[in-house]
């Protein structure tokens, strides 16, 4: 019985001669051959001048996002700074103003208000009812500020019922300059109007003038108004004065009555108007 030969497990390399004589090179660079186990030769050739192939990077998306992510915050950072950096100026200057000048609201006070005429009349089928009235009023503005000075519009001024906020009357004020420390008293402004009433209106102001002891009555007056300090103007601001309080009783034959305004009190408020909304 013959033995079987196996083949070596051990790769067989085979080194290439050495260089012929009389200095020739042989024509190669080393050369190492390399048998597998599955019989297939591979050969590694070495050349110490070859460079390896270039293969491109691909590009850190991640990264990129992050450096456009840092810049937005630092963007809204430096906003964020300088709008508060402006804001604490301007808080700032405003408190240093109010501690040198002391700041104070114009006062306005309505003096007298005689009612010539106010004459409900309606149809004898109850179809229409019309509102003919007649007011007199004196008013007079305050500027109790030292080194402010106040630059008004015209007024437009309207009385209405304080109950249902019916509107009785309108009239206008002429445009005037309120100096320091100075007093502008308006007398004989004319308040009145004619107009015919739908049956809403007509229920909430009869029962109003059926009471003995009056009907209670609300002056209001709008206007814009600039300040000036020395020699610095301020943009024109809405303002509403609002007198109420008043107790008018309805005139009988042809001799006005008189109000009572001993209880009245004005009192002015800011008008600030955002595109369709007035605050």
């Amino acid at each position: 019985m013959s033995d079987k030969v196996f083949p070596s497990s051990k790769p067989t390399a085979t080194v290439a001669a050495p260089p012929a004589a009389n200095g020739g090179t042989g024509g190669a660079a080393a050369t190492t051959t390399a048998t597998t186990n599955g019989g297939t030769t591979k050969s590694h050739l070495y050349n110490p001048t070859s460079r390896p192939p270039y293969r491109p990077q691909p590009r850190n998306r991640h990264h990129h996002y992050r450096s456009r992510r840092n810049y937005c915050c630092c963007c809204c950072f430096w906003t964020i700074l300088i709008i508060l950096i402006l804001a604490l100026l301007v808080a700032i200057t405003g408190t240093v103003l109010y501690v040198f000048y002391r700041p104070h609201r114009p006062s306005f006070t309505l003096a007298s208000l005689r009612i010539n005429r106010l004459k409900l009349t309606t149809t004898v089928d109850s179809s229409s009812s019309h509102l003919s009235t007649l007011f007199n009023l004196t008013l007079s503005s305050k500027n109790p500020n030292s080194h402010l000075s106040f630059s008004y519009d015209p007024f437009v001024v309207s009385c209405v019922s304080s109950n249902s906020d019916v509107f009785i009357g309108n009239g206008t004020l002429p445009a005037f300059v309120s100096n320091s420390k100075n007093e502008t008293t308006f007398r004989g402004v004319v308040v009145t109007t004619s107009s015919d009433l739908d049956a809403e209106t007509l229920n909430n102001l009869r029962p109003d003038l059926k009471k003995k002891n009056g009907v209670l009555l609300k002056v209001q007056m709008d206007t814009r108004v600039t300040v000036k300090v020395g020699g610095l103007k301020s943009k024109k601001v809405g303002i509403r004065v609002t007198c109420d309080g008043i107790k008018g009783v309805v005139p009988k034959g042809k001799s006005p009555s008189v109000a009572n305004v001993s209880g009245a009190k004005c009192k002015v408020d800011l008008r600030i108007k955002i595109w369709k909304w007035t605050f």
